[in-house]
């Protein structure tokens, strides 16, 4: 039996950092965080609202798995209900734990950690690391529902995508012959509009990379409603795809990449892991396909197109007071080495980055990010926004240095600045 400092009290010290010192069951009976990971391997993170029908629809499958696997898991919900009464509804019936309803900044937290854009939804992490085993965690209930396949661990793309793969001519190749080719794997569906005019774009993408020689292939995992549907859609692609009646692979493959909505492009180097999961919004910027294959930046310049990334989580952005171009390029230029740092420290925890790092020129984006979030004219100006916690951190100074950037960024994380709200 391991001590306080032994691993199963770091463990449980990461735990708490992450949940707190309490967790609390449907009878509000209070459990120590701590004790869990001598108890269980894996944490079940529920993110979910007692007022949304998909949830209340989702959790009656839950609770017979729950009860499959509670020797070697445990469930937590952090719920989004608005009161107290509302949380203590959704809750009563459930056989597993909660975060306290009190704990509202912890809650905040922890949905944009994890990015959280859609609910229900039930992140797996590994008690002892904190590491994420799987990110879709209701689809992979629906796999195995038993938990026969505990504990899950994340397999390589090349073992996922194992199989035939075919063309539109009815032609099949088998997955191997993708070895060596950079990939795009395309989830999509004919009934979602916004799918249909991301494919012809990137019809286009798709030729001009072929064009140029690199070795490039996408491959569709398709999100339709029928096999007839997804024939009409894919007659429409001059690339791969995972047979309609794979429903099994197509689901692997939603479940490795932790898809929760479509148009989803996502860019794999050759060796099989990812470069960007930003392939929509890259697609659509560089028509030209000049970047390709589209390796991040630590800075972007805001746009139109990549403005949708504002409500994944709380977001970096200097205002500039130009149209010029070397405006916003000295403005990236600033923000880069702080941008790259903070990426690098999180990314030796496997962990993704806490801030995105935009640039804002002069535009209609900016003037409506402006008046949105009822942030005053002045430029340049540092802010940091955090839509879903609906609150902004302002520095409305002169001059822009590395250090007052750096200094508001370490602020920031250390929970040292006051929130106003937008």
């Amino acid at each position: 039996m391991s001590g306080p400092g032994g691993p199963h009290g770091e463990a449980g010290g990461l735990l708490v950092e992450l949940l707190g010192d309490k967790l609390v069951t449907a009878e509000r009976e209070e459990v120590d965080v701590q004790s869990l990971c001598s108890r269980v391997s894996m944490v079940g993170l529920l993110f979910g609202c007692g007022m949304s029908a998909p949830c209340l629809q989702e959790l009656a499958g839950l609770t017979d798995f729950y009860r499959n696997t509670r020797d070697r898991l445990e469930i937590v919900l952090i719920s989004s209900d608005p009161d107290h009464k509302k949380w203590q509804l959704f809750i009563k019936d459930m056989p597993w734990l909660a975060l306290p309803y009190q704990e509202k900044h912890r809650k905040l937290k922890l949905w944009n950690k994890y990015r959280i854009s859609n609910i229900p939804s039930l992140i797996f992490i590994e008690a002892s690391t904190g590491k994420i085993v799987c990110r879709n965690g209701l689809l992979l209930i629906k796999d195995d529902p038993e938990g026969l396949e505990f504990p899950w661990g994340p397999k390589p793309f090349c073992e996922v995508i194992s199989g035939p793969l075919i063309r539109n001519n009815g032609q099949s190749q088998e997955s191997c012959t993708l070895e060596g080719s950079y990939v795009g794997i395309y989830f999509s569906a004919h009934w979602c509009p916004p799918c249909r005019s991301l494919t012809r774009v990137l019809v286009e993408s798709y030729r001009k990379i072929k064009e140029s020689g690199q070795k490039f292939e996408i491959v569709l995992v398709s999100a339709d409603r029928s096999e007839e549907s997804f024939k009409q859609y894919f007659s429409e692609m001059p690339w791969l795809a995972v047979p309609y009646s794979d429903e099994a692979r197509r689901s692997r493959l939603n479940r490795l990449y932790g898809i929760q909505g479509i148009p989803n492009l996502i860019i794999l180097d050759p060796k099989g892991e990812v470069i960007t999961r930003q392939g929509r919004v890259e697609v659509l910027h560089d028509v030209d396909c000049k970047e390709f294959p589209w390796h991040p930046k630590p800075v972007v310049e805001l746009t139109d197109l990549n403005a949708v990334q504002l409500n994944e989580g709380p977001c970096l952005v200097l205002f500039v007071d130009s149209e010029d171009d070397g405006e916003s390029e000295a403005a990236k230029q600033l923000i880069q080495p702080i941008a790259e740092k903070i990426i690098a420290q999180y990314k030796a925890k496997d962990e993704e980055a806490p801030l995105l790092f935009f640039v804002a020129g002069e535009d209609d984006m900016t003037d409506y990010l402006r008046d949105f979030t009822n942030l005053p004219e002045a430029a340049p100006l540092l802010t940091i926004l955090d839509m879903s916690a609906r609150a902004k951190y302002v520095m409305d100074v002169e001059e822009i240095t590395p250090d007052i950037v750096d200094s508001f960024v370490s602020d920031f994380l250390a929970e040292k600045l006051k929130p106003e709200p937008i």
